[in-house]
């Protein structure tokens, strides 16, 4: 936790906390705060993930190296068990076969309803460069399979988790930023209806001209109508709206939200209400906040994660079997941290 938290709480183990006091009655829908690693043999640390597997496990990923851009940076992996972290471990990384070695970016767990659990990540010297891999992990992220390099063209999840739809396909949300100067920011959809063997791509929904986004995550409102929203350059979260279960997608706007240009992440809950994490702040990345909504329109914050000085960035929601919400996010750089919120408490 923060030194300068108000929060009182009962520490459980090593880098945990459960809040049972002062600003936790403030924030009511915190039950469980901690730092998934104390310490690492890196300095650095961004773009966390995470993912619930059949056998209500926890696995989180995240990229880490001495900085962000790096060829030393590389993905690393950690199971909860028994109530604790287990300690990191690399499980990707950017060596080529003539050696040289890149950056890593980005990972994305994502378990589909059948198959293994899938890891996707980028590899590449940047954002304009960059291509997809994807590992796979029949034993809920103990070991992983070799890496394969997704086809020219398809990217992967870019920062956010995807979606599997009714009917088993996937949809992953995605985004390309251009060589250009300044780099064009662009939002496409990826579709794969054989558990990832295969994959389509939408064309881009935006010109990045007008509207630049990027980091879609994506929400459900019932039957074929889903919705995005992500990061942008021009101040808030944008959204878009696809009625045929995002083969199409509408015109891109923005929303309520305010925005610094900093990665968010949505999820849509059990209940039907949709929940936001995202920076409400236009510039910086401090304070770190979540926001519900009913209708994916108007938006009301609930919970504020942090606010002391520092970066909070780059948050990844889900929610698991027994209805609580998990996030993760990046905390100064250093550590990965973890909050659990009870959303009936929301």
């Amino acid at each position: 936790m923060t030194p300068n938290t108000r929060l009182l709480c009962l520490l459980l183990l090593p880098g945990s906390a459960l809040c049972i006091g002062g600003a936790a009655a403030a924030e009511p829908a915190i039950v469980l705060t901690e730092f998934i690693y104390e310490q690492a043999p890196y300095p650095s640390c961004h773009a966390s993930t995470m993912v619930e597997t059949p056998n209500r496990q926890l696995v989180a990923a995240w990229f880490g190296g001495t900085a962000e851009k790096n060829p030393d940076v590389g993905i690393w992996v950690s199971r909860r068990e028994k109530d604790r972290w287990s300690p990191g471990v690399e499980v990707a990384n950017g060596i080529q076969a003539d050696g040289t070695r890149h950056p890593t970016w980005n990972p994305v767990l994502f378990q589909p309803k059948s198959g293994p659990l899938m890891l996707f990540y980028k590899v590449g010297p940047s954002p304009q460069t960059w291509w997809g891999e994807v590992r796979t992990s029949t034993n809920e992220g103990r070991t992983w399979n070799a890496a394969r390099r997704l086809p020219d063209g398809i990217l992967g999840p870019i920062k956010n988790k995807p979606v599997q739809l009714a009917d088993g396909t996937i949809l992953s949300p995605t985004s390309t930023e251009s060589n250009e100067r300044p780099s064009i920011w662009r939002v496409h959809f990826e579709r794969s209806s054989d558990n990832g063997k295969t994959w389509t791509a939408t064309p881009p929904l935006n010109d990045g001209l007008k509207l630049a986004a990027i980091q879609p995550s994506i929400l459900f409102h019932g039957g074929a109508k889903l919705q995005a929203v992500g990061r942008t350059r021009q101040g808030k979260i944008f959204q878009t709206w696809s009625e045929d279960g995002g083969r199409t997608w509408g015109p891109m706007s923005l929303t309520m939200l305010v925005n610094p240009n900093s990665g968010i992440d949505a999820v849509t809950l059990k209940d039907g209400r949709h929940l936001v994490v995202y920076n409400d702040t236009p510039k910086g990345r401090t304070p770190l906040n979540v926001a519900l909504s009913r209708d994916g329109r108007d938006w009301r914050n609930v919970v504020v994660l942090e606010t002391e000085p520092g970066e909070y960035s780059y948050p990844a929601v889900i929610q698991t079997s027994d209805r609580r919400v998990h996030i993760t996010y990046t905390w100064k750089r250093q550590r990965v941290k973890h909050v659990v919120l009870e959303p009936e408490r929301l």
